[in-house]
């Protein structure tokens, strides 16, 4: 019964989606088990490029069963503007279901969010405004509506009274003018018509189906450093895109986890705020890296901060997730750089030296410690579809990134194409 989870090993836009769109077509089931649509999974294959927020990367293999699961935040809206996006690229999306246990992310939700963020430096957290905070935050509190609630008006309009009333009280606080719940009914109707066919409750479904012995891959959304828990808190996501949560929100048992490939980046990006000890603000490496890899937000377009590959992160989400294998991406964009670098500890203002990642606090004070590694520039690794057709001080870059990872390298993608990633056998 294998069972297979895909986790950012980093702060986001690793390449998941690309890791999933090239192992899904083995699979039964892909189920994205958290998270909302503040970020995009890009993919590019025979139908063209896109950008995920939402639907499951594995949604164009038509005999892998794609599901949105019940971790999972799903503003109705924005799935629908997605699906149409999707099918007129000529992709079905007929082996796409929805979990009836999902949360409904609502309209206000994103006005409470862009309130929030508006109120002040000292507030902001860098989110993207989509309302996912709110949302989960209601989902917490128990004042959520799910999407298997459009089948159930009576108790859907009830549901909704209280948590406009609530969400009202806190829009005044920010002198926003209030949400008619009459209108907001108005838009379920809407979303049943549209996604009612496609709903689930997955817990028999996804059940028989792994007793039967169907194979699952979970895709996660963000990353491990943007955890709720284990992240750079407060400056995280609203919910848990590690592998631990991940059975949690397919709707398997935790046993059930048998790998998990996390998705390690050649160099390190983020988007947002908080700490990211080797960003290189607006230098030459920095410019660099986010020119040659397009490193701009699928969701909002802002620049992400690139830094060199931060190897004390990397091996602490290792151990939190129990990394079986390491997918790298994005190898190819190293390529012409005469040097590179890796962070192998953190000093301390106190001139300490650690190997882990501290509380915020402490985490924005740390100065990275580098090795310095030769790069390739008179060779380039975007044509190799194997290990031995790497450049030799590529081949180095990758065995020392894997020796301080504690997590064999099994994937290697040199380019956004299927055909440029490679399983490494060595």
């Amino acid at each position: 019964m294998p069972v297979t989870a895909i986790v950012g090993a980093q702060w986001g836009d690793e390449g998941k989606g690309r890791m999933v769109d090239a192992l899904a077509g083995n699979m039964d089931w892909v189920i994205r088990f958290q998270g909302g649509d503040n970020a995009g999974h890009t993919v590019v294959n025979q139908f063209g490029e896109f950008k995920l927020h939402l639907v499951p990367s594995g949604i164009f293999f038509p005999q892998t069963k794609c599901l949105i699961g019940t971790g999972c935040v799903v503003n109705p809206a924005t799935l629908l503007e997605e699906l149409e996006h999707i099918e007129a690229a000529g992709v079905g999306t007929d082996n796409l279901f929805l979990s009836s246990r999902a949360q409904m992310l609502m309209p206000y939700h994103r006005l409470l969010d862009a309130a929030h963020e508006g109120r002040g430096k000292g507030s902001m957290l860098g989110t993207t405004k989509r309302g996912i905070g709110p949302a989960y935050s209601d989902k917490s509190a128990r004042r959520g509506l799910r999407l298997g609630d459009l089948f159930h008006p009576d108790w859907l309009e009830e549901r909704l009274e209280k948590a406009v009333a609530f969400a009202n009280r806190e829009l005044a606080h920010y002198g926003q003018p209030a949400v008619n719940p009459a209108d907001l009914f108005e838009q379920f109707r809407l979303w049943r018509d549209k996604l009612g066919h496609r709903l689930i409750d997955p817990l028999p479904v996804i059940r028989d189906a792994y007793r039967q012995g169907q194979s699952f891959l979970l895709e996660g959304q963000l990353a491990a450093m943007r955890d709720l828990d284990w992240g750079t808190y407060p400056y995280v996501t609203s919910s848990n895109p590690t592998a631990t949560f991940a059975p949690v929100g397919a709707g398997l048992p935790p046993q059930a986890l048998e790998r998990v490939i996390g998705v390690v980046k050649a160099y390190t990006t983020a988007v947002g705020l908080g700490p990211m000890p080797t960003d290189q603000g607006e230098n030459e490496a920095a410019l660099w890296l986010r020119e040659h890899g397009h490193e701009y937000g699928a969701t909002t377009g802002r620049p992400r901060r690139c830094g060199w590959l931060d190897a004390v992160a990397l091996q602490v989400v290792a151990y939190l997730n129990g990394f079986t294998d390491i997918a790298i991406t994005k190898l190819d964009v190293l390529d012409g750089l005469p040097q590179l670098k890796i962070c192998t500890g953190y000093r301390l203002p106190d001139g300490r030296s650690i190997d882990y990642v501290p509380d915020t606090p402490l985490y924005e004070t740390v100065e990275p410690i580098y090795e310095s590694w030769p790069g390739w520039p008179a060779n380039s690794t975007s044509q190799a579809r194997s290990w031995a057709e790497l450049p030799a001080a590529a081949q180095a870059y990758l065995n020392r990134i894997e020796e301080l990872a504690g997590v064999p390298i099994r994937f290697v993608s040199v380019g956004p194409a299927r055909d440029e990633m490679f399983e490494v056998n060595r």
